[in-house]
């Protein structure tokens, strides 16, 4: 029999309805054993809450008593990312800055989840704000690969893939904003799906760039991410930028169906192995009769360029806020007010946050605003154009997710340049505000490889529909092993 920790979200849903096979409490108490085995030698969870997540499970348990269930949800057990504010709890976004902020307030998506009778059973470790593509920039420590421990989850939600693909919960929520939940589940071989702009509240999410942050599922499988977003989305008026829409549920049959490759996505830099994952993929969709056209996306050249001017000056603006005074960090040898805002970020950001806060106030100071600034909203502008144009003549975009497997802890980390590149294939989807979803689609050099399909704003459901009609043509992959390199 399947350990409990191993089902899948519809799996354990299932089996709790019924009233006879299990209880939240032992799925509940099967994630805490396998998260005091595994995550040691992982350190994917920032927190655990193991007293709330207990709690919490007996009270799903004699709803379920009664046949009074909240939704799919209730009794499931699901892991956060450390930047989303839960009440009581403490969101440190894995910066020093807020170790001891406790958060006074729940974010939508929390309330949503808890709401839905789901079980928080801990918050997962990150790159700070969010700033990085391997988990290895937390004041927390690195967060290692559950497929090889010497290398990366990707990032910058690499703790909420590294439990997902190591069973430590039953899914998660990660945020994406220039690939963070799609990169991570592409290197540790899970669902990873990034929602159209606006669809899921970012009101209690920990700003990094507030134009591109997003938050979405990361799961075990395609159904289980569409069951938890149907939870986590929808207007919420404590967010500006929370679209009131509906969705299109519009399906076509697969047969009618056009799929765009963009040429720029198999140039140079792709690893050849990866290549063939992905054109593995391709083929498969050709059998289940869709057709394959090759498209241009000319602009896809200047979109790092273009996130990377965009983004920190989103994060210098965000990250203004902790300066010692109303909360988090304050340091103790600070003699006035400038000294304490200066002393007080200077001891407890990271390089990489560092690194971007001076680079997005250089860019949007006085005389470089148009220069840098107001010109990358331009080429934004021009990247987006391109998905405009390309979806008139197809109706998914499918590509590499990232240009390489998972790389090795440190192998990237002093060469920023380098590490920014790892989300070549990602940044694009952001500044255009597109939804997309990686999904395991093989290995390359015994790592996950992921496959990511594009949609046009809105079609959400769409999306997660043709991934779905690919996960079943796929068919089952390995899971991950916990492997010790000697």
């Amino acid at each position: 029999m399947t350990e409990l920790n191993k089902l899948t979200i519809k799996e354990a849903s299932e089996r709790l309805q019924s009233g006879t096979d299990i209880s939240s409490v032992e799925l509940t108490e099967a994630c805490l054993k396998a998260i005091e085995a595994r995550n040691p030698e992982l350190n994917a969870y920032i927190s655990v809450l193991k007293d709330e997540a207990l709690e919490a499970a007996k009270a799903s348990d004699a709803r379920c008593d009664h046949h009074e269930y909240l939704s799919p949800l209730d009794g499931i057990l699901i892991a956060v990312k450390d930047n989303m504010c839960m009440d009581g709890t403490r969101t440190a976004a894995a910066s020093k800055i807020l170790d001891n902020f406790t958060a006074p307030y729940d974010a939508t998506v929390i309330r949503r989840l808890k709401d839905a009778g789901a079980i928080i059973i801990g918050k997962t470790n990150m790159d700070e704000f969010a700033m990085g593509s391997s988990t290895e920039n937390s004041a927390f420590g690195a967060t290692k690969n559950p497929w090889d421990i010497e290398r990366v989850p990707g990032g910058s939600s690499g703790g909420s893939a590294a439990v997902v693909a190591s069973d430590l919960a039953i899914a998660a929520l990660g945020s994406d904003t220039g690939g963070s939940i799609r990169q991570p589940a592409s290197f540790c071989g899970i669902v990873g799906f990034k929602p159209t702009y606006g669809t899921v509240s970012r009101y209690g999410l920990l700003a990094m760039a507030s134009s591109l942050d997003q938050i979405g599922p990361m799961t075990k499988t395609v159904e289980d991410a569409e069951i938890l977003f149907k939870v986590i989305a929808g207007y919420d008026d404590m967010d500006s930028t929370s679209l009131n829409l509906e969705l299109s549920q519009d399906y076509k049959d697969i047969k009618d169906i056009k799929i765009g490759i963009p040429k720029e996505y198999f140039a140079e830099g792709l690893d050849p192995e990866v290549r063939k994952v992905i054109d593995a993929a391709i083929g498969k969709f050709k059998e289940l009769g869709a057709t394959i056209k090759e498209i241009s996306l000319p602009n896809t050249k200047y979109a790092l360029s273009c996130y990377y001017i965009i983004m920190p000056v989103e994060v210098a603006s965000n990250l203004a806020r902790y300066d010692g005074i109303k909360y988090g960090h304050s340091s103790a040898e600070a003699k006035d007010l400038v000294d304490t805002y200066i002393k007080s970020r200077s001891e407890a950001f990271g390089a990489e946050a560092k690194r971007r806060i001076i680079l997005g106030a250089f860019a949007s100071s006085s005389g470089y605003i148009d220069q840098y600034y107001n010109k990358a909203q331009k080429v934004r502008s021009l990247v987006k154009h391109d998905f405009d144009k390309a979806f008139e003549s197809v109706d998914f975009i499918l590509g590499p997710v990232a240009p390489t497997t998972a790389f090795k802890l440190g192998e990237k980390s002093k060469d920023p340049l380098s590490m920014y590149l790892s989300d070549i294939y990602t940044i694009a989807v952001n500044l255009s505000g597109l939804p997309a979803v990686s999904i395991p689609a093989g290995f390359a050099q015994n790592l996950p490889v992921g496959l990511q399909l594009l949609a046009p704003q809105l079609a959400d459901f769409k999306l997660l529909n043709i991934a779905k009609m690919y996960e079943g043509v796929r068919g089952d992959l390995p899971r991950a092993p916990i492997q010790k390199i000697n």
